[in-house]
């Protein structure tokens, strides 16, 4: 394994986020399939109460004691900011191209700087600035606004990046005050509270096919958080980070297994800026702020 100092394993790390990367596009494949038969709200409920579940156990080898907070509505913010944006980050995925969806949920380090200068007024570093130009160049070849193939959903996947860049400001507050453990249970039990409250009205029964899919939805989304959080325990966000992306080209082969579409040029050209202009503000924010590693941040789901 290539180490560097202060510990860092490079290596790992990357394996542990590409494994993340397979697993959230497993999980995006698992989405599709379902939405084509129940309601949004539905898989939505089931990907926050599988996940609350599946976080049960630790939580109780952990003790409860710990779970008192004096910032309930910090935590109801970044609650209601992360449901909405899977909301329509799943929404998205029903309607549009797997690879085209995940890779306009992944441009969230463009949109960052931008939420944190609006809420924050922290400055952008000027060299910032032409990754993020860079980056929504390439978003205009992927949404071709003003042509025949340009997508309407395509406009709910950039409102899903929005409110995922303003999630993970609120999880950078919280990381001030709050331990991780904290925010991660009161996210997943505050997302599984609203998410169930449409129920009443979409609510149909699931075939026992939907079922098993929908548990092997909330398999993959906790694989890949694992994952993810283990690549961050091994080196810094920066330096492992990128390798997210790898989550586009997973997505482009289901996109072509399962449903036998493939990306035209524009797409292709569109992706290529976009991934190499994210990794590059990801890379610059880093040496800008000197962050290492963001143990509580998560992609958008």
């Amino acid at each position: 394994m290539a180490t560097r100092p202060g510990g860092e394993d490079i290596r790992r790390g990357a394996l542990y986020m590409v494994m993340a990367a397979l697993f959230f596009a497993g999980m995006g494949a698992a989405v599709k399939a379902a939405s084509r038969e129940l309601p949004s709200a539905m898989v939505v409920f089931f990907r926050n109460g599988i996940g609350l579940v599946v976080l049960l156990p630790w939580l109780a080898r952990a003790g409860g004691a710990g779970l008192g907070t004096r910032h309930f509505g910090e935590h109801v913010f970044r609650g209601v900011t992360g449901l909405a944006a899977m909301f329509c980050f799943f929404y998205a995925i029903a309607h549009m191209r797997l690879a085209d969806a995940i890779l306009i949920n992944q441009s969230v380090p463009l949109v960052l700087p931008l939420v944190e200068r609006a809420w924050l007024g922290e400055r952008i570093a000027p060299r910032l600035w032409w990754p993020i130009g860079l980056g929504f160049l390439g978003l205009l070849f992927i949404l071709r606004p003003g042509s025949d193939l340009f997508q309407p959903v395509a406009l709910v996947a950039l409102v899903s990046t929005l409110f995922a860049s303003v999630a993970q400001v609120g999880i950078r507050r919280l990381t001030r005050t709050e331990p991780v453990t904290r925010i991660v249970f009161y996210f997943g039990l505050i997302a599984t509270a609203l998410s169930a409250l449409p129920l009443a009205v979409v609510w149909r029964a699931p075939r026992p096919e939907m079922v098993a899919l929908l548990l092997a939805m909330g398999a993959l989304a906790t694989a890949g958080q694992l994952c993810l959080t283990r690549a961050y325990s091994c080196a810094a966000a920066a330096r492992v980070g990128p390798f997210i992306y790898t989550g586009v080209v997973f997505a482009g082969v289901l996109d072509w297994l399962v449903w036998g579409t493939l990306p035209d040029r524009l797409f292709m050209a569109g992706g290529l800026l976009v991934c190499a202009a994210a990794i590059l503000a990801l890379r610059l924010r880093a040496a800008v702020s000197g962050a290492a590693r963001p143990a509580a941040e998560e992609p958008s789901p």
